[in-house]
């Protein structure tokens, strides 16, 4: 069942696949219409999941699940990451490899692996004041508060020492 993202409880599941690239607005629009109908149809062993989504910097796509009504079966996580994996062959973009960072460059969102991103951190090219995304934040109300902050107060400061 199809909510507003927004109505969904802060005890809600997230999940937070970001993509290698940016989508462009014609792969924004058709992205959409394909989470509409996968989260209409989404179910639990024949129950309905009350979720939302929404897309961020056009790079994240963000899931809400509020799992005070139903939580997910195995059967129902595995039909997320299908759907998502079919998106992955759709437009060609990585949306899975949890190995890679996104943080902000002023109003650019920039990607990359895990490696450079500690080299990085090395050459001081990031600091702890860099914003990055937390994409490990498991709840709306971590989404909301913990999801963009400085590298500092995330899991990304063990390379900033």
């Amino acid at each position: 069942m199809l909510v507003d993202f927004n109505t969904l409880p802060e005890t809600s599941r997230v999940w937070i696949y970001q993509a290698n690239r940016s989508f462009t607005e014609s792969e924004l629009e058709e992205i959409s219409s394909k989470l509409n109908t996968f989260i209409e149809n989404w179910t639990a062993h024949g129950s309905d999941l009350q979720s939302g989504y929404e897309i961020k910097y056009k790079r994240f796509i963000i899931i809400g699940l509020n799992q005070n009504l139903n939580n997910t079966s195995g059967c129902s996580i595995d039909a997320s990451v299908h759907f998502i994996q079919q998106l992955e062959q759709d437009y060609n973009v990585d949306l899975l490899d949890k190995m890679n960072v996104s943080y902000k460059q002023g109003e650019f969102i920039a990607y990359k692996t895990l490696k450079d991103f500690r080299k990085m951190a090395k050459q001081k090219a990031v600091s702890k004041n860099t914003i990055v995304f937390n994409n490990l934040v498991t709840n709306i109300a971590e989404y909301k508060e913990n999801w963009e902050v400085p590298a500092s107060e995330s899991w990304h400061n063990r390379f900033l020492k």
